[in-house]
């Protein structure tokens, strides 16, 4: 400590001390997991599955706090400018934590730089539905139909920069189309129009069609995905359909704060990778149509690995969309 006074040198003893100790007491207090969308969805669902592991991991309640808007920019903002002690959590997805810079100018935080990743939790395998009535049986026809009647085409989604939207963005992207794009206030009211006949196809995880695909209300034509959903068995996948391009089964991880101490991070990520190998958690998440990531791609290094692969795959198919 040659250079500082004694003072000086006493101050940074405490501080460091301080820190290790807080380190060590984590965590100190209830934990709160920002889901930025409102309840009930996969985001929201998936969110208390892991809150509920890190509250008996922990040994400390965590619980969630929805904080909706600006297609889920709002909630990612606060957490980003949070406190940096591993009390105030992100459970952020495609949308929030990869695609959000590429379409908005200046959404508040940058993906890679204002967050600490702590673990992949989930991946939700996305379906392909239309109308009953719609001219086609399988993906293939829809694409050929989709190229001779792109004019009279409408797409629904559940916001700009929803899992939704960005599925069907590369299923046009992968179709050469550029549909009318209709707005909804979620995925649910978008099923629901579907099957109205108010629009002709969408986007959507498995779990939230699902009740209307068995019903026979719409149809389902692929899950974009190299392999199956173990809920709709029987509906061949897009790689299968000869359109790999259309493959989305949009990440769902845990993120705090940039400045989060590293032992703090790595407490949180140890109790995540751990409880997603749980017997009870496995099986709600397959109840749901998740796909748990394999213990290999569970923890901090694998989740910023694919925020930075999501971000460069989407950025030249959203840019050809804005164009």
């Amino acid at each position: 400590m040659r250079g500082l006074s004694t003072a000086a040198a006493v101050a940074m003893l405490v501080a460091v001390t301080g820190t290790q100790a807080q380190e060590l007491q984590y965590p100190t207090r209830t934990i709160t997991v920002v889901v930025p969308f409102s309840a009930g969805g996969p985001a929201d669902i998936t969110a208390r599955l892991v809150a509920d592991i890190l509250t008996r991991r922990l040994g400390h309640n965590a619980v969630v706090e929805n904080v909706g808007g600006a297609g889920g920019i709002i909630g990612a903002q606060r957490v980003a400018r949070a406190t940096p002690d591993g009390h105030t959590l992100l459970s952020g997805h495609l949308g929030t934590n990869a695609v959000a810079p590429l379409l908005y100018p200046n959404p508040g935080y940058d993906p890679q730089t204002d967050f600490e990743p702590i673990s992949l939790t989930a991946e939700y395998p996305e379906v392909l539905v239309v109308r009953k009535d719609f001219p086609a049986g399988d993906l293939r026809e829809f694409a050929a139909y989709a190229r001779a009647n792109e004019g009279k085409l409408n797409m629904g989604h559940a916001g700009v920069g929803s899992v939704s939207y960005i599925g069907c963005l590369l299923l046009n992207s992968a179709i050469g189309i550029k549909p009318a794009m209709v707005p909804f206030t979620g995925t649910a009211p978008m099923v629901n129009a579907i099957v109205a006949g108010q629009i002709d196809y969408g986007c959507d995880p498995v779990l939230g069609p699902l009740g209307q695909i068995r019903a026979g209300n719409l149809k389902g034509l692929a899950v974009a995905a190299s392999s199956r959903s173990a809920l709709l068995p029987d509906l061949p996948t897009s790689h299968e359909q000869d359109m790999p391009a259309f493959d989305c089964a949009p990440f769902y991880g845990m993120f705090a704060p940039r400045g989060t101490p590293k032992a703090v991070v790595d407490r949180i990520a140890a109790a995540i990778v751990e409880g997603l190998s749980e017997d009870a958690v496995r099986k709600r998440m397959a109840e749901l149509g998740a796909t748990i990531p394999e213990p290999s791609r569970r923890g901090p290094g694998p989740l910023a690995a694919v925020v930075a692969g999501e971000i460069a795959r989407l950025g030249p198919v959203i840019t050809a969309a804005a164009k």
